[in-house]
């Protein structure tokens, strides 16, 4: 194994640059104390907010230009931060503007409340008389939604100063399961004692030796087994938290609160569950799948993880990588692939792991800098693939910024995932149709499966698991342990059927899902995915007008509803078409790998 390099060893050339950004120190701090001064000066607002609607247009754009700049200086610092977590000065400056956004929220509170005193009528007045708030239209159309969950000026002050205080239930959670949990050694592949941590985990649960699996497997949740009371406990913690907000706020449910940020009700969640439901023999059939393929009389759950295939241990370089990359986006068009040169010769991508460098992945940036992805890249095919994933959460970010005022400029969380896997989909086919070595092919074969079972099934699955905790405190009922164990328990059984062994300790796996502190994010990963199916299948078959309505989608921004965003691109996620395309895509995944494997 190579040694990892310190920051100062890689290349400039194979590092983001974030001079772009702020070119000096001085220019930091500089842009700091602006900030602080913008809202300081806000203050003068306070009770003048709907004077006259020249003011109130230069109101609102002095509360983007705080946003912004915030934005701006959050995204600079994390990104520092990330080159080196052991750099305490990075650690510090993250601090600083922290403290500068909690200070922003303090001083800001009473621009929402003033302005959602009024009627809605009186905007409208405005913008005869201000041209320019027309501008603002949908952003105020969107705020007069939540004029019935808006407090009066005392409350929502109060809450503005107990957000210091939210979240700790996550951050305890966080430092339990990160830092302090230990789980022992286990023995690897080559019956060396290994420690075995929360991270490695991954790796020995995909061991092609089935004691290693078993033996991480059993290790990990027997440690999970005795912490399960104080995990359900932070849980339950940030539910009642959850709760009692939406409560506070005139919602019915903390379920209808986050429904109701990204403009939807039931219909979309249900009708993914109820999909899912209906074909859940598509999942057993990839486990029996995998069940032959690996030559098991029983499978058991510290088996669903091995891999189908051989390891694949072909060296992708970097500039391998990029030749891939732009031969299968050319479904994409030349406006696309022009403007992804862009994140290579622009040095949007930090690419190689260093010493202290923040793990995995990530698209980020702000609204005034480049659309950055940081990476750990070590060549292998999942590095390719995470690379295109990635660059499409930055294409997408780049259209948007590029084509939407700021009001505008970012996407909403429900559609955040498509672009990003719309390009995974559009590699994995490329690389099944173009690729010569029978190997690579059933790689991305076994890639697009796992990420059809762990994105749509397990995804569902973690949503009903959450809604059920959720429940629990809506209806006054007590959250234990032992119920969450039990309802865990019976859904993988029912999602993963008879055919698999849902062993006894599986029951503790939700304690070592953070997602579950999201607030109803997990769904949205399944709707994403079945969105991204139906836009891919549409380009890659050249249907008319496919791409060009795809690319406008990528420019909307959140001009419009995440629903009708999608629209856009010509996907209705009410229809149940559209996920039973997505779930037949997977069932035609699996007869494919099975034909090619036979060979």
């Amino acid at each position: 194994m190579s040694k990892i390099k310190a920051r100062d060893e890689i290349e400039e050339k194979d590092k983001w640059d974030l001079s772009k950004v702020f070119e000096t120190k001085e220019d930091l701090e500089k842009c700091m104390e602006e900030t602080k001064k913008l809202v300081d000066d806000f203050a003068k607002y306070q009770n003048h907010v709907m004077d006259n609607a020249k003011q109130f247009y230069k109101i609102l754009k002095h509360d983007d230009e705080i946003g912004r700049r915030i934005e701006k200086l959050y995204s600079y610092a994390s990104m520092k931060s990330d080159q080196d977590v052991s750099n305490n000065k990075n650690l510090e400056l993250v601090s600083r503007i922290e403290n500068i956004y909690h200070y922003a929220i303090k001083k800001t509170y009473f621009l929402n409340t003033e302005i959602l005193k009024e009627d809605y009528s009186k905007i409208e007045d405005f913008m005869k008389k201000e041209p320019k708030l027309k501008e603002y239209e949908r952003y105020l159309e969107k705020e007069f939604r939540y004029k019935e969950h808006t407090l009066n000026d005392n409350e929502e002050k109060l809450l503005s100063e107990l957000g210091l205080a939210f979240g700790n239930d996550e951050t305890t959670y966080s430092l339990l399961t990160d830092s302090d949990l230990t789980f022992g050694t286990i023995h690897d592949e080559e019956k060396k004692e290994v420690e075995l941590t929360d991270t490695n985990y991954s790796i020995y649960i995909r061991s092609k030796n089935r004691k290693v699996r078993k033996e991480a497997f059993e290790k990990l949740y027997e440690k999970y087994k005795q912490f399960r009371n104080s995990l359900s406990s932070t849980l339950n913690g940030h539910i009642k938290q959850a709760v009692t907000l939406a409560h506070v706020r005139k919602y019915q449910t903390a379920f209808e609160k986050s429904l109701y940020k990204d403009e939807l009700d039931e219909k979309v969640y249900n009708t993914l569950k109820e999909t899912v439901h209906e074909n859940l023999n598509i999942f057993q059939k990839y486990y029996a799948l995998k069940k032959k393929v690996l030559g098991l009389d029983e499978i058991h759950m510290y088996d669903v993880y091995a891999e189908l295939t051989e390891d694949y241990d072909k060296n992708y370089s970097f500039d391998e990588t990029k030749e891939i990359i732009f031969e299968a986006i050319k479904p994409l068009g030349e406006e696309y692939r022009k403007d992804l040169e862009k994140a290579f010769k622009e040095r949007w991508i930090d690419i190689y792991p260093n010493k202290n460098k923040r793990g995995g992945a990530y698209s980020g940036g702000s609204y005034d800098t480049y659309p950055y992805v940081l990476l750990n890249y070590q060549g292998k095919l999942d590095d390719v693939s995470t690379i295109i994933h990635e660059l499409g959460h930055s294409m997408h970010s780049y259209y948007t910024r590029n084509n939407q005022p700021y009001q505008y400029g970012d996407y909403p969380i429900f559609v955040a995932e498509v672009a990003s896997t719309t390009n995974e989909l559009i590699l994995a086919r490329y690389l099944i149709e173009n690729s010569k070595d029978d190997k690579e092919k059933l790689a991305a074969i076994n890639h697009l499966l796992e990420l059809f079972k762990g994105t749509i099934f397990r995804q569902t699955m973690f949503e009903e698991f959450e809604k059920y905790a959720y429940d629990l405190v809506e209806n006054d009922d007590v959250i234990s342990a032992d119920k969450l164990c039990q309802k865990y328990l019976e859904l993988n059984k029912e999602y993963f059927g008879e055919d698999v062994i849902s062993d006894d300790l599986i029951q503790y796996e939700w304690e070592k899902v953070p997602h579950f502190y999201y607030n109803f994010y997990v769904y949205k990963y399944a709707t994403s995915l079945s969105a991204a199916c139906d836009i891919a299948t549409r380009i890659l078959n050249k249907e008319e007008g496919a791409l060009e309505s795809y690319l406008e989608m990528l420019k909307s921004g959140s001009r419009v509803s995440p629903l009708d965003t999608l629209k856009i691109a010509g996907v209705d996620m009410t229809d149940k078409k559209v996920y039973e395309s997505a779930i037949k895509m997977f069932d035609e995944t699996i007869e494919e790998f099975e034909k090619i494997y036979k060979k």
